[in-house]
């Protein structure tokens, strides 16, 4: 077997630089709490083209704080697709809100425009108070309709963008990235190793409204303010308030240099996972299998395709060193949300798809060498 066996279908990419930043930093006087915040949040906010960026401890602190942000609560419900990670709906939850699940579009995996519209119109308006959007895979949701069909019955929108930073929609010639806050309230970002920009945990959340960016920065450290503008009370220089009640969810020093050190290359590993998707999309065209959409402005985070024989290929990769990996188990099917009264067989494209669906691997250190491989074995396989 090949020497650069194993391949996962996500890796992180550490650089001599990555290592030098971080111990910087474990030599300074500030693990947490220091300068290094400060400095990832403008160089995210630069990249993604938003006005405010605020770090915080993961990508579900950031969902969390965005419905808190958003004052979700008990009564509300708000709109998710069943295609996704499972914090894209509990952050509605543990607000005390509710979820109504929907189904996707089976060519983008994205919410359905359409199906979106349908739920809007069919019900009073304020039956929702948002819509929780999400760009699989890096697939960019065209968020300008979506913002039209949200104007219109009074709803926020909040985007999950774990996927898809640098990714755009293009729209009548005018670009929207993912997350620049032209057309969501609230964007939120991931630093998981096998996102973009690996800083081990992490989280992001963007936006352009002034008052939200205020208050997340509070939710993120408890509730708690020193700004001596906002106190209530002033004892000296000591003195802070705890005005609302919030969470730690601040990101350290340690983590946030990392992210400062890989934001250089982001554009580069970008082009670098478009590049590999095209190839990908171009050697695996005689197979029986389903590609996924190519689309300019696509961030590739995952390649994902569809086969009839999904648990057969996935033990075949897996025996010959390649670890694929399953996005996602519909929301509907797990426990918690079928006690509330989803059940299978309630939203059959997503339904189908996931019965199809294998990730293939998929990162900026991958060569075409092991792309190669991926694709010899899935030939073999099909062969058989």
């Amino acid at each position: 077997m090949p020497d650069f066996l194993p391949i996962p279908y996500g890796r992180q990419q550490i650089t001599e630089d990555d290592i030098a930043a971080v111990a910087e930093v474990l030599r300074s006087d500030y693990l947490t709490t220091g300068p290094r915040i400060a400095q990832f949040e403008e160089a995210f906010a630069e990249y993604i083209g938003c006005k405010y960026a605020v770090a915080v401890a993961n990508g579900t602190a950031a969902l969390h704080l965005c419905a808190m942000g958003l004052n979700v609560r008990q009564g509300q419900t708000v709109l998710v697709p069943t295609n996704t990670f499972v914090a894209s709906a509990n952050c509605i939850r543990y607000c005390g809100g509710s979820v109504e699940l929907m189904d996707v579009d089976p060519e983008t995996l994205l919410l359905d425009m359409e199906i979106v519209r349908q739920r809007l119109e069919a019900a009073p308006k304020g039956t929702y108070a948002g819509i929780v959007a999400v760009d699989f895979a890096g697939h960019p949701v065209d968020m300008k309709a979506l913002r039209a069909l949200a104007d219109q019955h009074d709803c926020w929108i909040l985007e999950d963008a774990c996927h898809a930073p640098g990714a755009y929609y293009d729209t009548s010639g005018e670009r929207l990235y993912s997350g620049d806050g032209s057309q969501a309230d609230l964007a939120i970002f991931s630093f998981h190793p096998v996102k973009h920009i690996a800083a081990g945990e992490g989280g992001m959340i963007t936006t352009n409204d002034k008052a939200l960016y205020e208050r997340l920065k509070i939710l993120r450290t408890h509730g708690i303010t020193r700004d001596r503008n906002l106190l209530q009370e002033d004892h000296g220089g000591w003195y802070y308030e705890m005005q609302e009640l919030g969470f730690n969810y601040r990101l350290s020093d340690i983590h946030c240099a990392l992210g400062i050190s890989q934001m250089p290359r982001a554009a580069a590993n970008l082009q670098r996972r478009r590049q590999l998707a095209a190839r990908y999309d171009e050697l695996l065209a005689a197979l029986p299998l389903k590609r996924p959409q190519i689309v300019e402005g696509h961030a590739w985070h995952l390649y994902v395709i569809q086969t009839e024989r999904r648990k057969e290929l996935f033990d075949f990769l897996r025996e010959r060193k390649i670890y694929p990996q399953i996005h996602y188990i519909p929301v509907h099917y797990q426990p918690s949300y079928q006690a509330l009264g989803w059940k299978k067989g309630d939203f059959p494209l997503a339904e189908n798809y996931y019965d199809h669906c294998i990730t293939l691997p998929l990162y900026p250190d991958m060569t075409n060498e092991m792309q190669d491989y991926v694709v010899e074995v899935l030939r073999e396989f099909y062969a058989m």
